[in-house]
C-alpha cells in the first residue's frame, strides 16, 4: 500500500468514526429529552375531602382528592375557618396537618382545608367544599335526683328529700326477753339513709301490736347516731294470748312535716321474745 493510500484509508476511518459520534450523540439526545418530557409537574382533577363528625370535640381527616402528573407527591396541608355558608374564611396558624381538632371555638363555623401536591417539576393545590356547620356536644344528661345530700357521715332531716327514704336498720329492747313482770320496757331504734348514714332528727314513733299490751310513749328524736329510745309501761292487754311468743310492735320513722304515710317515711314490723314462764 502507497503512502497516498495509507492517508486516504485513515480519513475515512476518522470520518466513519465523526458520523457514528454524531448518530450516537444524537440518539442519547433524544433519550434524555424524551426521559426530561415524559415528568410532569401535579394537576389536581379531584378535590380533597373532609370526613368526621363536626362536633367540638372530634377530629376530622383530610384526604388527598387525585392529582396526576409524575409521581411521587408530597402533600401539605392548610385548614381553615369559615362562617357558616362557607365563606369569610381565613387560615387557622398552625393547623398543618392531615387531621384537625375541633375546639370550642370552633362551635358555629365551618372548616376547609386546601391541599398542595408537589414533585420536582412544579405543584398544584386545590380546596375542599365546605364542613357542615361545628355543633357543640349534647349536654350530658343530669342525673336523677337522690334526695340525699353530698358528704358522708350523719344527715340531717332537713337535708333529706324524696326519692331518698328513711330506714329502720337495728331494734333491740330491754329486758332482752318481755316477762309478766316486765312493767317497763325499753326499746332502741336506728334510723339511717343514703346508703347507711345515720339521720339526726327523725321522729320516731313505736306501738304494741294488738294496743293495750304497753303504753304508747310520744314520738321520739334520732340522735346524731340516728338512735332513739322509747320507753313504755305494761298495761292490762298484756299478755295478749296464753301462749304469747313474741311481742309485736309497728315502728314508724319520719320527717316532720311530711304526711304520716309518705315523704321519706319508713314504717316496720318488729317483734321481740316474749317468756311468760318467768
Amino acid at each position: 500500500m502507497t503512502r497516498t493510500e495509507f492517508r486516504s484509508g485513515r480519513f475515512v476511518q476518522a470520518m466513519l468514526l465523526a458520523v457514528a459520534a454524531l448518530v450516537l450523540g444524537s440518539v442519547f439526545a433524544t433519550t434524555q429529552n424524551s426521559q426530561a418530557s415524559s415528568k410532569v409537574a401535579p394537576n389536581n382533577t379531584a378535590p380533597p375531602t373532609i370526613t368526621g363528625t363536626t362536633q367540638s370535640g372530634s377530629t376530622l381527616t383530610a384526604s388527598n382528592g387525585t392529582f396526576t402528573g409524575t409521581t411521587p407527591f408530597t402533600y401539605t396541608y392548610v385548614w381553615s375557618r369559615c362562617d357558616a355558608t362557607g365563606g369569610s374564611c381565613s387560615t387557622i396558624s398552625g393547623a398543618t396537618n392531615n387531621t384537625f381538632a375541633l375546639q370550642q371555638v370552633d362551635v358555629g363555623t365551618t372548616l376547609r382545608v386546601q391541599v398542595t401536591a408537589t414533585n420536582s417539576d412544579g405543584n398544584d393545590h386545590a380546596t375542599s367544599v365546605p364542613t357542615a356547620v361545628v355543633t357543640a356536644p349534647a349536654a350530658a344528661p343530669t342525673p336523677a335526683a337522690t334526695g340525699c345530700p353530698t358528704g358522708t357521715g350523719t344527715i340531717a332531716i332537713a337535708d333529706l328529700s324524696s326519692p331518698a327514704q328513711l330506714v329502720i336498720d337495728q331494734q333491740t329492747i330491754t329486758p332482752g326477753v318481755v316477762t309478766p313482770s316486765s312493767t317497763s320496757i325499753q326499746t332502741h331504734f336506728r334510723v339511717t339513709a343514703c346508703g347507711g348514714r345515720p339521720v339526726q332528727g327523725a321522729l320516731v314513733y313505736a306501738t304494741a301490736v294488738p294496743f293495750n299490751q304497753y303504753t304508747v310513749p310520744p314520738e321520739g328524736t334520732s340522735g346524731a347516731d340516728g338512735s332513739v329510745i322509747l320507753t313504755m309501761t305494761q298495761q292490762s292487754g298484756f299478755p295478749a294470748a296464753r301462749q304469747q311468743q313474741l311481742l309485736v310492735m309497728f315502728v314508724r320513722a319520719r320527717k316532720s312535716g311530711d304526711p304520716l304515710d309518705g315523704g321519706v317515711s319508713a314504717r316496720l314490723l318488729v317483734s321481740f321474745p316474749v317468756s311468760l314462764k318467768k
